[in-house]
């Protein structure tokens, strides 16, 4: 029982290791963010904060 709890924990640990290395569009996400406050930025249109 131990042994599967185990391996079931070291299987997720690997899979979030990769996802977190390979998440698909994250700078894409950064990118969508406004610098200065944070807010993402639908289209292309400058933030509504005014800053960038």
């Amino acid at each position: 029982m131990i042994k599967i709890i185990s391996v079931f924990l070291i299987f997720m640990l690997v899979l979030a290791m990769f996802g977190r290395l390979r998440f698909p569009g994250q700078q894409k996400l950064q990118d969508a963010k406004c610098p200065k406050c944070g807010r993402f930025r639908l289209g292309k249109s400058p933030c509504p904060c005014g800053k960038s």
